[in-house]
């Protein structure tokens, strides 16, 4: 696939994700959501280390920004030696072992700062966490307008476009527009007829999350069961599938949330296009294919457990939990997979669409 020029287009997230703070960092708890719009406030590297544990913040992109800013925290209030930048390091480094891009971001932070005299290095990583941070709104609107002229496309044909998703890889999840849902963002914007066939993404219900954002947007969606979306696709009721990605190897091979590979499996046999959107940060050159991907294995409570507000009118309105297995059942709960590049059309970039088995052509200096 040849490289797209990039069309400029505008997107302000409704609600910040991510923000500066003082000597702190103030962040959407998405845990709250759908229910509740809830702004947490983390002045230590250990809260920001359990918030990203906890999926207080989530979506690969934006565990980065959050973990460089960890960093900066770290720095501005305990200290700028050398051992408390490795501890610093150390500790953000461990929470979540698949997102590729908390680790790029953390050896960006650590690149930046291992250089510098102690005195000099918290302004520093102020500095260099709000630049990650605006790296990423600037990849997410470069993403978004490779993967318009693939909407647009489809609308000129059909009348409008019906793009499905999973997970959640929009504003929510990122510092600017999002990556699967940057391209649905620009096509809005442009006036194109486009809505959104969100899967719920069990356990974590991060679909949720994906409706929210939509519904705040104004964008048309339609929340589905995730066990619906091979039906949709095979009635024709589906023109492309765009998920984003946790890790992509250098084969292509794509890991993201546990059911995107069932999506792309049922998408391939009713000829519906499948793509991942994804940022330079996502990629991972070093891994060779997606057998070597750590999968992260997550605790029994997230199937065991749901969590929501209650319907019958009781209750202060708060997000409560809820069991709906017994203690002590067996449970694998795996929070991602991987997709094969076989499957995948087209992986979106900042600098633009590329078959899988391309992305060295794309970014030589990081394939090396």
């Amino acid at each position: 696939m040849a490289t797209m020029n990039a069309t400029a287009y505008s997107f302000r997230p409704p609600v910040p994700t991510l923000r500066r703070d003082g000597n702190a960092i103030a962040i959407l708890d998405q845990t709250q959501l759908p229910f509740r719009s809830e702004i947490r406030r983390l002045a230590s590297t250990t809260e920001v280390a359990e918030a990203i544990a906890s999926m207080r913040v989530r979506g690969a992109p934006l565990i980065g920004a959050s973990a460089a800013f960890g960093i900066a925290i770290a720095l501005a209030t305990e200290g700028s030696d050398d051992a408390t930048l490795d501890r610093a390091l150390a500790l953000l480094g461990a929470t979540r072992p698949t997102a590729v891009n908390l680790h790029w971001a953390l050896a960006r932070m650590g690149a930046a700062l291992r250089p510098l005299v102690p005195a000099h290095r918290p302004a520093a990583a102020w500095h260099e966490a709000e630049a990650i941070a605006a790296d990423d709104a600037a990849t997410c609107a470069a993403i978004g307008s490779h993967g318009l002229p693939l909407l647009a496309d489809i609308a000129a044909q059909r009348g409008r476009v019906r793009v499905m998703t999973h997970c959640n890889a929009g504003w929510l999840a990122t510092c600017g527009a999002g990556t699967a849902l940057a391209p649905v963002y620009a096509a809005h914007t442009r006036g194109i007829a486009v809505e959104v066939l969100v899967s719920e993404t069990r356990p974590r219900n991060q679909g949720l999350l994906t409706a929210w954002e939509l519904r705040e947007a104004g964008v048309p969606h339609t929340l589905i069961a995730d066990n619906a979306a091979g039906l949709l696709l095979a009635r024709g009721e589906v023109d492309i599938v765009i998920t984003g990605a946790d890790r992509i190897a250098a084969n292509g091979d794509t890991a993201n949330k546990v059911g995107t590979l069932l999506k792309a499996l049922a998408a391939r046999e009713s000829g519906v296009p499948f793509y991942i959107a994804a940022p330079h940060s996502t990629l991972d050159f070093a891994c060779a294919d997606g057998t070597c991907i750590p999968i992260e294995d997550r605790g029994a409570d997230e199937l065991c457990i749901v969590r929501g507000i209650r319907c019958d009118g009781e209750g202060d309105g708060r997000v409560s939990a809820l069991r709906q297995a017994p203690v002590g059942t067996a449970v694998a709960n795996p929070a991602f997979d991987v997709t094969p590049a076989r499957f995948i059309r087209g992986i979106i970039t900042e600098r633009g669409i590329v078959a899988p088995g391309e992305l060295r052509r794309l970014y030589p200096e990081r394939a090396r």
